[in-house]
């Protein structure tokens, strides 16, 4: 099957239809009830949402995140992740136009080349030259790992089988596969996401991700945090609040890009909301006209993914 991007480019309709999306949830709902190994919620968290159930993220303060509040909370203990440039600190979407996102490129942790792309990257915000920070995901480029973990605007789906993981995120259908295995590919193909593979130990899903792509449109975070190939990411999923929200700790090791490991953490809760389709190359709002961003590229594919 051709990708979204190659159809796009070769000017075929692309047909919405969001019934493989059910039937893929209910089936491996239903594997998931008569595996009796992923039923012992003593020892294995239960993650999984349904067709008409779904993850939302959290804010630190426990409210519904919203757009432009997609940050890592530091984790109590660990070093935590890169946070906003000190001079321009983060406002709500309540009290008017929020901060763009500015990371604070003079944190002692960034290897000196990482540090200066974060700086023109900061630059070229509050200079002008382009009008709102770059967020891969609302160009329909991948958010990466961890980075995709912080996207806010469409709810996370959670597919527990015994042997694979799916995390699905609404917007593009976007997904991740974390692999039930104890050790990864002798040979790992980089890829935007990483190869994760995972295993379950003392209530959580523990998930090793590494072969990345290295590229200047994938970052770590919403602060454009570069990263090398070299990236490592661990991530901790339990279950808390008496079942009443969905959290991971991530801990970000790349010796390419940072001087020692960082921590951080993202919280979510469930709601009633059933999966929609979302076409994000088919559906985007013009922005190089809007915004006069030509240097914000739509992904499009020349040749088909087969």
């Amino acid at each position: 099957m051709m990708s979204l991007f190659a159809m796009r480019s070769a000017g075929r309709p692309f047909k919405r239809n969001t019934k493989w999306l059910g039937l893929l949830a209910g089936a491996a709902m239903a594997v998931y009830a008569a595996d009796t190994a992923i039923a012992d919620s003593g020892k294995i968290p239960n993650l999984s949402s349904s067709t008409t159930e779904a993850w939302t993220p959290l804010t630190a303060r426990g409210g519904i995140a919203r757009y432009g509040t997609g940050w890592f909370d530091p984790p109590a203990g660990l070093r935590g992740p890169i946070k906003q440039h000190p001079d321009y600190p983060l406002r709500g979407n309540d009290t008017g136009r929020p901060t763009p996102a500015l990371g604070n490129y003079k944190d002692p942790i960034l290897k000196p080349w990482a540090a200066e792309r974060m700086r023109l990257s900061n630059e070229e915000l509050l200079s002008g030259k382009t009008g709102i920070p770059f967020l891969p995901q609302s160009r329909c480029w991948p958010g990466g790992t961890p980075g995709q973990l912080l996207w806010t605007t469409e709810p996370l789906y959670i597919v527990q089988l015994p042997k694979i993981v799916y995390m699905i995120w609404q917007r593009d259908q976007w997904v991740r596969r974390i692999y039930m295995t104890d050790k990864h590919s002798e040979y790992v193909k980089p890829s935007w996401y990483g190869e994760s593979i995972g295993h379950y130990e003392n209530g959580e899903l523990v998930v090793d991700t590494i072969g990345f792509i290295e590229h200047s449109l994938s970052f770590v975070d919403n602060n454009t945090t570069p990263h090398t190939k070299d990236l490592h990411v661990v991530e901790r999923w339990k279950i808390a609040d008496a079942g009443k929200t969905l959290e991971a700790t991530v801990t970000v090791d790349d010796p390419g890009a940072f001087k020692a490991p960082w921590s951080g953490k993202v919280r979510w809760s469930k709601i009633d909301r059933p999966i929609e389709e979302w076409v994000c190359a088919e559906n985007n709002l013009g922005y190089e006209e809007l915004f006069k961003l030509p240097e914000y590229p739509m992904p499009v594919g020349s040749t088909p993914d087969f």
